[in-house]
């Protein structure tokens, strides 16, 4: 069925030989299998985080400036075996993380780009991207880099209350983040990408790499509900977050495929109508269908 239907677009080209076997590889496999620790132990996790996420969504936007560190402390020390807290991170590891994210990043750097990183962590993607780029500004709501870490002379940390932002408008070349849009409240996704677009230059770029729905739910609520009740408070197909940015300014939007984006209006249309195609089937069937061929929405929007 698939084959036939994408055979509709004979001027793909690679793109058609590239997403046919996908169809077929996604078919096959399954993210049923469940994590190294008990059932017992994964239902604590549910549970905790379901209870602690509940207080994240009822909460104003005055309290979620503080509540969002105590709320994960909270997790941290309910949940002692926590993936984050056990969980050993080789040098390799790291290197492969930051090699993974510069793939999305770098089609987008020149030595003359102001970059802006929302969330960086621990610093690594930035200090990376900042051997690429004329400046890299690092937004968040703590510093995670450890007290060892000499960051680059072209790196700038600011640290902020997740709203008031004090970057200068029109200042920045490129926006980027990394797993962290599904982490926001549901009524700060707009005022985020209203930041995004404040200050962007006019063309200017936002490349973002979250997870896709269809694939999901992609936090702990994967393994007992079909719903996200956990701290992923929303995940998007492409469609969807088409809207979300062309109401936020962002009017232009291309998908990442094949290490570059994809301006292409026919491989853009082609993952719409795949998920459109995809979108009446139950979901554990399309969860499996999605595992590999949409694991995540990775966008890059033109501010406009």
């Amino acid at each position: 069925m698939f084959g036939n239907w994408i055979s509709c677009f004979p001027g793909l080209g690679s793109a058609r030989d590239f997403l046919l076997p996908l169809f077929y590889l996604a078919a096959s496999h399954s993210m049923s299998s469940l994590p190294a620790r008990s059932l017992d132990r994964l239902r604590h996790h549910y549970e905790v985080e379901r209870e602690l996420a509940r207080r994240l969504r009822q909460s104003t936007a005055a309290e979620r400036t503080t509540l969002f560190a105590t709320l994960y402390n909270e997790l941290f020390e309910r949940v002692q075996d926590h993936p984050r807290l056990t969980r050993r991170v080789t040098p390799e590891d790291s290197r492969r993380k930051v090699a993974g994210q510069m793939r999305l990043l770098e089609p987008l750097l020149t030595p003359e780009t102001v970059l802006l990183e929302f969330a960086p962590g621990d610093g690594r993607l930035a200090a990376a991207a900042a051997a690429k780029a004329k400046k890299v500004i690092g937004v968040d709501i703590s510093d995670q880099r450890e007290a060892s870490d000499v960051s680059p002379a072209n790196f700038e940390l600011v640290i902020y209350d997740g709203y008031k932002l004090s970057v200068p408008s029109k200042s920045v070349d490129v926006c980027f983040s990394y797993q962290f849009l599904e982490h926001l409240h549901p009524d700060d996704i707009d005022p985020h990408f209203q930041t995004a677009h404040r200050v962007l230059r006019s063309g200017g770029v936002y490349a973002f790499d979250t997870p896709h729905r269809y694939s999901g739910p992609h936090d702990i609520s994967r393994y007992f509900t079909d719903e996200l009740h956990c701290f992923h408070f929303q995940e998007w197909t492409h469609r969807e977050m088409r809207r979300v940015l062309k109401r936020n300014g962002f009017s232009t939007a291309w998908i990442f495929r094949f290490g570059k984006p994809q301006r292409s209006a026919w491989m853009n249309l082609l993952v719409d109508a795949v998920e459109l195609v995809l979108s009446p089937l139950p979901h554990k069937l399309r969860r499996r269908l999605c595992a590999r061929l949409f694991p995540s929405v990775g966008m890059v929007a033109v501010a406009d």
